[in-house]
Parts: C-alpha cells; sequence; structure tokens
C-alpha cells in the first residue's frame, strides 16, 4: 500500500527535513516485508493566494485516483499509536493500493475537501504548525511499521 503525504508548503533543509527524511527511509525498509510503502510527500503552494479553497483544489490534484484520503486535522480522530497501526493494517488488507495523507496550510484544510474524507486524524487537541504534523505523521508511520512487524521501537 502505497502512502502518499499530500502537504500545502515547500519544505527546505534543515531539521525538519532531514527528521522526515530519517522516518520516511526508516518506514520504508521495515514496511516493504509489510506491504506497507513506499512513502512519498507530494508539496503543493498556492502561489497566487487563493487561501484554502485553492490549495484544496491543488491539494485534490496531488491525491491519487482512487486513493483512500485522510485528512490531518484538529477535529480529526485522536487515536492511540497501536490503534493507528491496527488502521493501516485494516486498509492494506481490504486492498487499498493508495492512502493520501492531507496536510493543509497555516489556516488548514477547506471543509469540502475535509467532508470528502474518507479519514481524519489528530494529533491531539492542541493546533499544531504545519510543517511540524509532517515530521509527527512521518514519525508515525515509521512506528506503526515497526509495532506491525513486532519491532522494538514502540515500547508501550
Amino acid at each position: 500500500m502505497r502512502i502518499h503525504i499530500c502537504a500545502v508548503g515547500r519544505l527546505r533543509k534543515g531539521p525538519e527535513r532531514e527528521l522526515i527524511d530519517d522516518y520516511v527511509a526508516r518506514f520504508d525498509r521495515t514496511g516493504r516485508a509489510l506491504a506497507l510503502g513506499p512513502a512519498q510527500i507530494i508539496e503543493v503552494e498556492d502561489k497566487k493566494g487563493g487561501g484554502m479553497t485553492a490549495e484544496a483544489v491543488l491539494l485534490t490534484r496531488a491525491v491519487p485516483d482512487g486513493a483512500l484520503i485522510c485528512t490531518l486535522d484538529e477535529r480529526g480522530k485522536v487515536m492511540s499509536s497501536p490503534d493507528f497501526a491496527r488502521l493501516l493494517g485494516r486498509w492494506r488488507d481490504h486492498g487499498r493500493q493508495d492512502v493520501a495523507f492531507v496536510i493543509g496550510g497555516a489556516d488548514g484544510i477547506d471543509r469540502d475537501l475535509c467532508a470528502r474524507a474518507d479519514a481524519s486524524l489528530s494529533f491531539g487537541k492542541m493546533v499544531w504548525p504545519h510543517m511540524l504534523v509532517r515530521v509527527m505523521l512521518a514519525e508515525q508511520l515509521y512506528r506503526a511499521a515497526s509495532i506491525l512487524a513486532g519491532g522494538p521501537y514502540h515500547r508501550a
């Protein structure tokens, strides 16, 4: 099951990019034997300043045809890492070929795009910078693969 992280904004070189690259590489290695991955990051940028509506159009174009859409949104479902791992495994086991995790810009995700999503996740009641959400998602994807593989990374 291929993973697509569709996000608003370009992440330049720096600590966030290094963390994302590291966790995505770990996910790809661990997930390969589990039919998870590869993961790719698709960045979109609204250069015309059209706001959330324009960002939603760009994000929708970035999502592969037929992909399950999961938004990262403060109003989404909060779950534990093992529950997230089980969710990924369930999507894979039900034959999903592509899952697109959608991360909006600084103002969030357009309500129409949220309404079209198959699922919505939250990393808690606090609002996180959208660039950090990418790091947190990449880490949780690796953690989920490690949990499904029975690896020692998750110690809960």
